[in-house]
């Protein structure tokens, strides 16, 4: 009987940890150190226009044709996309390299960066001063 009772027992600690496995899984549920990091994140619905941008991680939903750019400030290739997270979704504007870094489906973070109101949307940039990492392809 004892045998059966602890049978049933580890077989609900299995299931519990499977469907603790698969919740992660579907809503993201990050490690105890991940979600620290995860607190200094901003969110896509916390941005605002002419604000600075922390930290932003956001999902490539798509990335726009590459076109190239010739004014006094910049020259170079630039391509538009636009991101999501679990509040919203954002344009972006890749610079230079980060074209070419940059596909559809991955996972972004932009470091100091810009955000701005274009066509009555927000868009971020890593900008000059900032940093564009892929963090998941």
């Amino acid at each position: 009987m004892t045998q059966t009772i602890s049978r049933k027992v580890n077989e609900n600690e299995r299931r519990n940890a499977r469907r603790a496995a698969i919740l992660r899984h579907i809503h993201s549920v990050k490690s105890k150190s991940e979600t620290e990091v995860d607190r200094q994140l901003m969110k896509v619905n916390q941005l605002n226009a002419g604000q600075q941008v922390g930290n932003l991680e956001v999902l490539v939903l798509r990335r726009y044709p590459r076109r190239q750019i010739n004014s006094a400030n910049y020259r170079g290739p630039v391509a538009a996309a636009c991101g999501r997270d679990e509040t919203g979704v954002v344009g972006l504007v890749l610079w230079g390299d980060q074209v070419d870094k940059v596909r559809t489906g991955d996972v972004i973070r932009i470091s100091n960066g810009w955000c701005r109101r274009s066509h009555g949307e927000l868009v971020v940039s890593s900008g000059r001063t900032g940093n564009l990492s892929v963090i998941q392809t």
